[in-house]
């Protein structure tokens, strides 16, 4: 949770774990196999401004921005990435209306529609929290929920 990762090396599965209203974000470039993934938890930095300086990766704005950056230094390239999403449940945590889950899943499409980026597959909603998987080697991105996994 909070936290990005980059990955060439085809040994890899890139995870993350317990995705409730949270978002997590896989990247991939599939002529260099440079895969990335983010597990933010919050919709904008602008919500608190001083934790976002000390945790950006907390954001989707802040944190986006910088795995985006850790891809192109890679050595991948943003036209070619393949984006798949997961999470952004409405879970019975938090102040009631605020619908962080919603608002995370808005925040990622309008960051990735202002970057030139359109999502290739999605698991997101519902109420149970989420795994998400990458596998670097191949670029395929499976969810597990429930006991069950499926591929986006």
């Amino acid at each position: 949770m909070s936290d990005a990762k980059v990955s060439r090396n085809p040994a890899d599965v890139l995870a993350t774990y317990s995705l409730g209203s949270c978002i997590a974000v896989c990247l991939y470039d599939p002529t260099v196999r440079i895969g990335g993934m983010i597990h933010y938890q919050l919709p904008d930095s602008k919500i608190d401004a001083q934790r976002a300086a000390q945790k950006p990766l907390m954001f989707a704005d802040t944190g986006m921005k910088i795995l985006i950056d850790k891809m192109l230094r890679a050595g991948a390239n943003k036209k070619r990435m393949k984006i798949k999403i997961a999470g952004g449940a409405a879970m019975d945590i938090g102040p009631k209306g605020f619908d962080v889950g919603k608002r995370n899943h808005l925040a990622i499409r309008k960051i990735l529609w202002k970057q030139g980026m359109i999502i290739d597959g999605e698991d997101v909603g519902g109420s149970s929290p989420r795994n998400m998987y990458l596998n670097v080697e191949t670029g395929d991105v499976t969810v597990r929920s429930r006991g069950l996994e499926k591929a986006i």
